[in-house]
């Protein structure tokens, strides 16, 4: 490991807004924080909002400066990249996100039953052979971990270049009957508007250089229905 890494991991374990648990911690059990994410960590009831596979955090603390009456946890395994939004977040001050270095694959041990209100899913490795398809982060394994513990009105935005994942996940919603609110298969060029559609993450502004569109699907996880069924087609 490079010295360069080696300061960025040395810094992110002096920063409190940076969560790093051991295996032991979340293997078959629940992390400390789990149900008291509000009360214990953000010291207040502020709706709580998920970035998943946030990479190096460009969402996370985006959304965070564009929405301070939200609290904003970005989510991946990968500290050296996690080190650039966690580098941000320090330096803006903010008070209203943490950075958690784990597996999604571990996502039910750190959240409790409609303890989150939204999530979002931004430029995921899109598992593009067909084997992999259960380890999309919109999967039915995935989406079933969500609706653990979203909110029964949460919301999920999953936003990328890749049409396959795209498509994909379409197929997984509707043969699912889960209720779509948005969907287009090229962002900038739709009529979608907001605030959040002003941040693009590095690789982002690269597709967009290369004339390759972003796609962006914003859908709801009905708790109330029956366990999400495998989709007809894997591909």
């Amino acid at each position: 490991m490079g010295k360069n890494k080696l300061s960025k991991w040395a810094e992110m374990e002096n920063w409190d807004f940076v969560l790093q648990p051991g295996l032991d911690e979340v293997f078959g059990r629940d992390y400390h924080l789990k149900g008291r994410w509000k009360s214990d960590f953000f010291k207040n009831d502020k709706p709580l909002v998920l970035e998943l596979g946030c990479g190096k955090g460009e969402y996370t603390t985006g959304l965070a400066m564009l929405f301070p009456e939200k609290n904003f946890v970005g989510i991946d395994i990968k500290g050296a990249r996690m080190w650039r939004g966690a580098k941000t977040t320090f330096d803006h001050g903010l008070k209203n996100v943490a950075f958690l270095r784990t597996r999604i694959e571990f996502i039910r041990s750190f959240f409790h039953k409609a303890e989150v209100d939204e999530i979002w899913i931004t430029f995921p490795d899109p598992q593009v052979k067909k084997r992999r398809a259960k380890k999309r982060l919109t999967s039915p394994l995935f989406l079933n971990a969500y609706r653990s513990f979203l909110s029964p009105e949460g919301i999920v935005h999953l936003k990328t270049d890749n049409k396959q994942l795209f498509d994909y996940t379409l197929r997984v919603l509707k043969h699912n009957r889960l209720k779509i609110k948005i969907a287009t298969d090229n962002l900038y060029e739709s009529s979608v508007e907001g605030e959040i559609l002003s941040i693009k993450t590095h690789y982002e502004k690269i597709f967009l250089q290369q004339g390759i569109p972003i796609t962006y699907i914003q859908f709801e996880l009905n708790n109330e229905i029956d366990p999400l069924l495998p989709e007809e087609q894997e591909s």
